[in-house]
């Protein structure tokens, strides 16, 4: 199933990239020949989205590799990495809109209205149809949601060029063009930010969000009567999906049998918290790595 769930995902980053590529040329031209800011921006923005969908699908080529003796937890946080790149390149292009908006609210420069509205009309139905495409996968997957995010910008940034020239072919207001520009900036400025704050969480090995590990610390005790206190808690994500742990339990000097306490210990982290990788040290007296 999630071996089927991986290439569903890859599958669609292709299609987005070849849709998301081959229109960057055309918004290309169209913005050069109509002088529009707005067209310009999305298409500098799609030629990230580009190379962003191109580091994704190879980001799901790699990560199925299996370990090895050299990254024993395997390629799959590769895709995390890939996301935190596209939140880069997403700041980065937030940067480049606002300073071209600057200069044309300094020199206004005449828009082509009607080959302006072509073109990106043309962008937003490519643009949707990239979205749908993206957004049918894996919402949790942070590689799917870069991706679909760079195209989300794309499919604004074609909304406000096609707003932008009804008003200059109605009005003649150029400045409608760099303002819309602003706006759009603002939008995927949030987006990015959140990409980038949440897979620099995971490759800094921070805990999941909604764990709270004093609260899972007291279950453990309280469901497993041989357990009389855990500590060392260390809780992380290869990916937000695949959790890793390692704890020391302390337990009765008396305990039976410390397997069959390791064997309750992962099934409760397992069925309650979800995670599948645990590292568990028995300890029958105070903790050797205290002080």
């Amino acid at each position: 199933m999630g071996h089927a769930h991986h290439s569903s995902n890859m599958r669609r980053v292709i299609i987005a990239l070849v849709l998301t590529g081959t229109f960057m040329i055309v918004e290309v031209i169209g913005g050069l020949l109509s002088g529009s800011l707005a067209l310009l921006a999305d298409a500098g923005h799609m030629l990230t989205d580009t190379m962003a969908l191109a580091l994704a699908a190879v980001a799901f080529k790699v990560s199925k590799r299996p370990a090895d003796t050299r990254l024993t937890y395997g390629y799959q946080r590769f895709q995390i990495l890939a996301a935190f790149v596209n939140g880069l390149s997403l700041l980065l292009i937030v940067g480049w809109i606002l300073y071209e908006a600057i200069q044309r609210f300094i020199t206004p420069e005449n828009v082509m209205g009607p080959t302006m509205l072509v073109v990106a009309s043309a962008g937003l139905v490519i643009n949707i149809i990239a979205f749908v495409v993206l957004h049918g996968g894996d919402r949790e997957n942070l590689n799917i949601r870069g991706a679909a995010l760079h195209v989300a910008g794309d499919l604004l940034g074609s909304v406000a060029a096609i707003v932008a020239a009804v008003i200059i072919i109605y009005t003649g207001w150029m400045q409608i063009d760099p303002i819309l520009s602003v706006a759009v900036a603002i939008l995927i400025l949030k987006s990015a930010w959140v990409l980038v704050k949440r897979s620099a969480h995971v490759l800094l090995e921070g805990a999941p969000e909604w764990l709270d590990i004093e609260a899972m610390q007291r279950h453990l005790v309280e469901r497993i009567p041989e357990v009389v206190s855990i500590h060392h808690v260390h809780v992380w994500g290869m990916t937000p999906q695949d959790l890793m742990l390692t704890m020391h339990v302390q337990i009765d000097s008396e305990p039976g049998n410390p397997t069959d306490v390791i064997r309750q210990v992962k099934e409760q982290l397992s069925e309650e918290y979800g995670i599948g990788h645990s590292t568990i040290e028995i300890e029958t007296v105070d903790c050797a790595d205290h002080p």
